[in-house]
């Protein structure tokens, strides 16, 4: 397997325990809808949240989340329009952003309300 997509699974399950541990109810991981995939779906309270996770070695070329595009973003949108639409919710929903860096100490940083629709 490639290296990155170690490295990636190694962020997302770094983000899932955290999210447990926060007292988040994770009801999807790596849900697709066509080509677009959401990392992570959780429950807080009454707030349907979908969680990007992004996985850097270190910080040499930028933050994890500066790496969320504006595209991107439009994808987890649409993904999340779709989730909602089919599972029939009416919840207050929220854009995260989980950011994890391993060098030169791990660190998890999460980013509450990272954008918009």
């Amino acid at each position: 397997m490639a290296q990155h997509t170690d490295l990636g699974r190694f962020g997302e399950e770094e983000a899932q325990a955290y999210l447990r541990n926060q007292g988040y109810r994770l009801l999807e991981l790596n849900w697709r809808f066509g080509k677009e995939e959401v990392d992570i779906i959780a429950l807080e309270a009454n707030t349907l949240v979908f969680v990007e996770v992004k996985t850097r070695t270190n910080n040499t070329f930028g933050l994890p989340q500066e790496f969320v595009s504006k595209a991107k973003q439009r994808h987890l949108i649409k993904a999340a329009n779709a989730y909602v639409e089919r599972k029939d919710l009416y919840y207050e929903i929220r854009f995260d952003i989980i950011a994890v860096t391993l060098q030169p100490q791990k660190h998890l940083e999460h980013i509450k309300e990272a954008f918009y629709p």
